[in-house]
């Protein structure tokens, strides 16, 4: 008689469970949707939110840093008829106060995919770019930069400001140093001690010229000297860029032989989209940061029936073609540089060849190659952005 109660009981407590977990998987569907339309990309978004049934509620826990997302979420949640207890924080956090900008000191800050220095590499940041401060979590900052990816920073990377010291920060004179890499200095002589490395790229704010050396203060307020010859004025130089097939080969053979970093973005060690991605900024021009990213950009070039189109300048896309049972990937980029060469970063900066008679003839990229678009011809438009526009 007992195990026929529990029997009865498991039998009408059934229905209960499949609906209960019928509706749970209706409350993932809506996120999910609400996820793809707001933050297909986990690296340049926030949203974690996770739905946990309490009773007649719906209850929402997580972060994310998009609140349109949050308030649709929530919307087309009551619309189903469901009642919702929103616990989901809107980033940047409550206790960064009025804090929640940043300004890079390194030559070079690194970004990790967790709050720890053994976390793998994520992406870079250069001297003087500025970064949005999401959360904090032991001395690491959740962080954006400039190009949008999301990592951690350690906490003496960057000065963090308000909205009022950022604003001064972006319309102080800047100057841009402009060699491969070299120092800033404690006085105005070669001779003085150094006060930081520098690398092509890094941006400092200028407080004046003292004779061969330019004033430059950093955005912890430390005090330096560069000399003249190793910068420019920022405004001076961006708008000197002419984007060329020229100036971008030129940009791009000045790093040969910089070896490879996952993650690196700079002058010292780089990646193949942080390559390109330098390369281009050099030239007035923004690119997103990851090869799967730089695809969606600028004029796609028809490569069906070989490399007769391209034009040197043209970004190359290497990975693996669409299927009919898979998506494109893609892996890694280069530099079209005419005659059938490539310049890109695989080890080291260098030059291959698709032609198969040639020395430096590369059989895996030329398997592995997917896609080609040109920046050139496309600026402002097409999803590429001119230098000038961007708040870096």
């Amino acid at each position: 008689m007992r195990y026929f109660i529990i029997i009865i009981s498991f039998l009408l407590a059934a229905p209960i469970f499949s609906q209960q977990k019928k509706s749970m998987e209706d409350i993932q569907k809506i996120i999910s949707e609400v996820q793809q339309k707001y933050a297909p990309d986990k690296r340049t978004t926030v949203f974690i939110v996770s739905p946990k049934s309490e009773g007649e509620e719906v209850l929402l826990s997580g972060e994310t840093n998009l609140s349109n997302a949050k308030s649709e979420l929530i919307k087309n949640l009551e619309k189903e008829g469901m009642k919702v207890k929103d616990e989901i924080e809107i980033l940047p956090a409550k206790d960064l106060g009025e804090e929640i900008y940043g300004v890079v000191n390194l030559s070079v800050a690194t970004f990790r995919v967790k709050p720890d220095h053994q976390a793998e590499l994520a992406t870079q940041a250069l001297l003087g770019s500025s970064v949005k401060l999401l959360k904090k979590s032991k001395g690491w900052f959740l962080a954006q930069t400039p190009d949008k990816y999301i990592a951690w920073i350690e906490s003496g990377s960057f000065t963090a400001m308000n909205k009022e010291q950022i604003s001064e920060w972006n319309s102080s004179d800047k100057i841009i140093y402009t060699k491969d890499y070299g120092f800033s200095y404690s006085q105005d002589n070669l001779n003085s001690d150094p006060v930081s490395d520098l690398v092509i790229g890094n941006i400092l704010k200028k407080l004046g010229t003292e004779g061969d050396f330019v004033k430059v203060e950093y955005p912890d307020k430390r005090i330096a000297y560069i000399p003249n010859s190793s910068c420019e004025d920022y405004k001076t130089w961006l708008e000197s860029r002419q984007l060329s097939a020229e100036n971008i080969i030129k940009a791009a053979k000045t790093f040969l032989g910089v070896p490879y970093l996952w993650g690196g973005t700079s002058a010292k060690l780089m990646d193949c989209s942080g390559f390109t991605r330098t390369v281009f900024f050099l030239n007035g021009v923004f690119l997103p940061r990851d090869a799967s990213q730089q695809v969606n950009v600028g004029i796609p070039i028809n490569t069906r029936d070989g490399f007769n189109n391209l034009q040197p300048g043209d970004l190359l896309f290497f990975g693996k073609k669409a299927t009919e049972n898979s998506k494109e990937k893609i892996t890694h980029v280069g530099i079209y540089i005419g005659n059938g060469e490539f310049i890109h970063e695989a080890g080291m900066v260098k030059i291959n060849s698709f032609d198969k008679s040639a020395k430096n003839f590369n059989a895996y990229r030329l398997n592995q190659f997917v896609r080609a678009k040109r920046i050139i011809g496309s600026v402002g438009e097409n999803g590429v952005e001119a230098l000038k526009s961007v708040q870096y």
